[in-house]
């Protein structure tokens, strides 16, 4: 396993030098970056920039793992779907071009009035389509478990079984849901063969962190865990220290620093 920081509030005020400098510093060796925030890594980037990019990280010590977008596929309106879709086909585009492995994407719950069975089946259809989309250029799509009704395990494995194309991963993304029906192991093991990336949050949180970094172990997950806090802190780069030590210890790492 590796460690990474998605840059949701750490790292969301930081531009790309500085992101790669303290990550740098504290042992991070991989980053998700989330759109609309300050390192300005988005579709609108010129070949230039977009070079500039990858030789930045080529240059350092820090992995780019992947490009964290907003686009969701859940909507019962044609035209807000497709736009999702196209605009995930120009995330990967850019992901390929700066050096990225692959795009977050996420469902964002279940919509009112319509059948659960139905937008379940859509998601996975759109996933699939830009999943085969990807295979072009190098890139997997990673479907952060998410939403209301979408966060649950047993409609995840729902639209995996419809999305078979192998550039199609997951995002486990550490929910309460996660622990629910038949408990947290009979559900990771449900999707584990789909797993691409983890997020990661508060490690001292009441989730049953030690039993998931068991699972991991077990499951022989050699990819990134990515922190995404969700709360600020003044002092991030002492934090992300600290935080680097307690992930060292349940991954069971040796402390490098």
């Amino acid at each position: 396993m590796q460690l990474g920081l998605v840059t949701y509030q750490w790292g969301a005020d930081w531009d790309l030098p500085t992101l790669i400098k303290n990550c740098e510093k504290t042992g991070f060796r991989g980053v998700e970056l989330r759109t609309t925030h300050k390192h300005g890594v988005e579709p609108a980037l010129d070949e230039a920039a977009r070079r500039e990019v990858a030789k930045r990280f080529a240059d350092s010590h820090v992995e780019l793992v992947g490009l964290g977008t907003t686009c969701e596929y859940h909507s019962p309106e044609a035209a807000v779907l497709r736009k999702n879709i196209e605009e995930t086909k120009a995330f990967i585009k850019l992901c390929h071009d700066v050096g990225g492995s692959g795009v977050k994407v996420r469902p964002n719950g279940l919509p009112a009035g319509v059948p659960t069975a139905k937008t379940l089946e859509q998601i996975g259809r759109s996933l699939d389509e830009v999943a085969a989309f990807g295979e072009g250029y190098g890139v997997e799509i990673r479907l952060e478990i998410h939403g209301r009704g979408t966060s649950e395990i047993p409609n995840i494995r729902k639209i995996m079984d419809v999305s078979k194309n192998p550039g199609s991963k997951l995002c486990w993304n550490c929910n309460n849901e996660d622990t629910a029906g038949p408990g947290l192991a009979a559900n990771f093991n449900s999707v584990k063969e789909r797993l691409g990336t983890v997020h990661i949050h508060d490690l001292i949180s009441s989730y049953p962190w030690v039993e998931l970094f068991d699972l991991l172990k077990k499951a022989k997950f050699q990819g990134w865990t990515l922190l995404e806090e969700g709360a600020k802190t003044d002092d991030p780069i002492r934090v992300m220290q600290y935080y680097r030590l307690l992930w060292e210890r349940m991954a069971g790492e040796k402390d490098e620093g």
